[in-house]
């Protein structure tokens, strides 16, 4: 009797892993597109640094950022756990001072507020990759003349212009951290006929994820340790502006989260598609120089004094003029409400399982 052998089990080839940017079942996409404006930008020359000028606002916002959800902003380096005193074989590390508390960098700061702004006024993009250079309308491109530009590289700068807004490290006011643990992210798919893309092959728009309720984490077994600010981990900065026009400095209240009827929170650092980075602002006061009087005065002393600091209600009533001031003559309102869709806070959205 002839033995038939038996076959041999078929070996199954694994699906794709799911991308971050790509859907899966019953589960809606962590981001979305707000278009860009259909007028071209308005270039025009920016203000100098060479003198205050009398029609513009001077001062400094002190800034209040409190974690919403998990925050971790990566140095690029990782390091075996112990040398942060932290049972786990290696963690991704966050900046952390000499005396221990973390540290927002400034750049990460600005990148964040400024892809906002860009959003809602009239703007180029900032940067562009070589990549996809030719998906980007010529109208978005950067920047490249410092005496022609658009309203947020006004701002924030551009090729050879410094901008207007100096923006310092943001410190958190509790020493430690928390460890938490975040799984594999896959790389953006912008595949020509997807999302990414209209019918002209031009891309759609300004990409921000939505926030969420929690962010999701895995253990210790599905994701790589990482330092990071935990909810309701409290962060302080201070922004410097000089010759901001007043619609230029109600749209940064506006991206801040500070107009009622638009209440955003920012989107800061990595992990954005599982819900990470949730931050809220709080601007607790702002010293206002508005004319040369104010000038000469807060520079001809040695002595520090309060007579230009707004706290309270007229602070709030301060803000609010320069919000409305924006509405009327700088932000793009369509671009604004679909913006608002993404990033408003609170939020009752479940983060998307399967992003990672």
């Amino acid at each position: 009797m002839t033995n038939t052998p038996k076959p041999k089990p078929r070996k199954t080839v694994p699906s794709q892993p799911p991308s971050r940017d790509n859907s899966v079942v019953n589960t809606q996409k962590p981001y979305k597109f707000v278009s860009f404006p259909q007028e071209r930008p308005r270039l025009e020359h920016p203000a100098g640094h060479d003198k205050f000028d009398k029609n513009c606002l001077h001062g400094t916002l002190f800034l209040t950022l409190k974690v919403k959800t998990s925050l971790h902003i990566s140095t690029g380096i990782v390091v075996p756990g112990n040398d942060v005193q932290i049972r786990v074989s290696l963690i991704k590390t966050m900046v952390q001072g000499i005396d221990k508390h973390l540290i927002i960098q400034g750049s990460s700061l600005k990148g964040c507020i400024r892809s906002v702004y860009e959003a809602i006024t009239n703007s180029t993009l900032a940067v562009v990759t070589s990549r996809y250079r030719d998906k980007i309308p010529n109208e978005r491109l950067p920047c490249r003349n410092k005496e022609q530009l658009c309203p947020a590289s006004q701002v924030f700068g551009a090729l050879d212009w410094q901008g207007l807004i100096e923006f310092n490290d943001v410190k958190c006011e509790s020493i430690g951290f928390n460890t938490g643990f975040m799984p594999s992210l896959y790389r953006p798919r912008p595949e020509p006929g997807s999302a990414y893309f209209d019918t002209r092959g031009k891309v759609a728009g300004r990409k921000f994820y939505h926030h969420t309720i929690r962010a999701i984490e895995k253990g210790q077994n599905q994701g790589i340790a990482i330092q990071q600010a935990a909810r309701e981990y409290t962060f302080t900065t201070q922004l410097q502006f000089k010759n901001i026009k007043p619609e230029e400095l109600g749209t940064l209240f506006v991206v801040l989260g500070q107009d009622s009827n638009y209440p955003i929170a920012l989107k800061v650092g990595g992990g954005k598609p599982i819900g990470m980075g949730t931050m809220t602002v709080e601007v607790s006061q702002a010293r206002i120089l508005q004319n040369f009087q104010n000038l000469r005065s807060h520079y001809s002393t040695y002595t520090p004094d309060n007579n230009h600091l707004l706290t309270g209600e007229a602070l709030q009533t301060f803000i609010a003029t320069q919000i409305k001031t924006a509405h009327s003559q700088l932000i793009q309102l369509s671009q604004l409400q679909q913006l608002a869709e993404v990033l408003r806070y609170p939020t009752d959205r479940e983060p998307p399982e399967g992003m990672y």
